[in-house]
């Protein structure tokens, strides 16, 4: 899986997450440059809310976090 564009995602945009189980889709709620040892964004939320983190090119020491919601 490639998800090294998700640092172009901004707020509003839509995210379709297909399993085996089936597909959901989400609205980018965040879009947030983070420490590359952060993980609060990670913590249970009451909403169904997925994130997602990659490396930021050149910037070890950063990660770009992305939180979407469910759109019912």
């Amino acid at each position: 899986y490639n998800i090294g564009t998700i640092k172009d995602l901004k707020q509003g945009d839509i995210i379709t997450y297909t399993t085996v189980y089936g597909t959901r889709t989400y609205e980018v709620v965040m879009v947030k440059t983070i420490a590359n040892n952060d993980w609060s964004y990670l913590q249970g939320t009451a909403d169904n809310r997925i994130t997602l983190t990659t490396c930021l090119e050149n910037h070890p020491e950063s990660r770009v976090m992305v939180q979407a919601v469910e759109v019912k």
